[in-house]
């Protein structure tokens, strides 16, 4: 089974959270980065055009809501 392009990009944003949490937690974040900068960085070019801002709160919504219970 192949994922689909907005399957990559969840994927994708819930892994940049999780790697600007930990930078964040060590204090080795560039000045002036955040968190939606971070993720577009790590979103390839070519399935970039499907990203957008609301689908980047809902999965840290959903991450923190889970990572908090």
């Amino acid at each position: 089974m192949t994922l689909t392009n907005k399957e990559k990009i969840i994927a994708l944003i819930s892994n940049g959270i999780a790697v600007y949490s930990l930078y964040q937690e060590r204090d080795s974040l560039p000045k002036n980065t955040n968190m939606y900068d971070f993720v577009l960085k790590v979103i390839p070019n070519d399935i970039k055009s499907e990203l957008n801002i609301e689908l980047i709160d809902e999965v840290f919504q959903y991450v923190s809501s889970t990572h908090s219970s």
